[in-house]
C-alpha cells in the first residue's frame, strides 16, 4: 500500500516507554484512527481521557515531521498503534506488614500521517 506513495508524503512519529497503559491510549487511537488531522484535534480536545495528552502531542509531532506548514485539514492519518512497554513493579504496603506488588503499565505508540490532496474541514464528522 506504501509502495505508490514518494517518501516524501509520510512522516512518522513515536512515544515510547510512555507511562499510560496501552488499553487506555487504545481507546483513543480507535477513536481518530483514518480521519484528518484537523478532526482528530477536535475529537481529542473534548474526549475526557487521561490518555488523550501523549496521544495529542505525538499527533502534533508526526503532522510536523511531514516538514513545511501543511494545514491540519490535508494531513490524514494513515496509521496508529499502540504496543505495550516495559512492566514497571512497585511495591506498596498492605495488611499485617506485607507488601503487595502492582504494576506500572507503559506503552509505545506509533503515529503515522500522510499528506492528502483535498482538504478534509474540521467540522466535518
Amino acid at each position: 500500500d506504501r509502495a505508490h506513495m514518494s517518501p516524501d508524503t509520510l512522516a512518522i512519529a513515536r512515544a515510547r516507554f510512555a507511562r499510560v497503559g496501552p488499553r487506555k491510549v487504545g481507546q483513543i487511537l480507535a477513536l481518530i484512527r483514518g480521519k484528518s488531522a484537523a478532526q482528530a484535534y477536535d475529537l481529542l480536545r473534548f474526549t475526557p481521557k487521561s490518555a488523550v495528552t501523549i496521544v495529542e502531542k505525538t499527533l502534533r509531532s508526526a503532522v510536523a515531521n511531514l516538514g513545511g506548514a501543511v494545514p491540519p485539514e490535508q494531513v490524514m492519518i494513515r496509521e496508529v498503534w499502540v504496543n505495550q512497554g516495559p512492566v514497571l513493579k512497585r511495591m506498596r504496603a498492605a495488611a499485617m506488614g506485607r507488601g503487595v506488588t502492582y504494576r506500572r503499565k507503559t506503552c509505545h505508540l506509533t503515529v503515522v500521517v500522510a499528506r492528502h490532496a483535498k482538504a478534509v474541514p474540521a467540522g466535518a464528522l
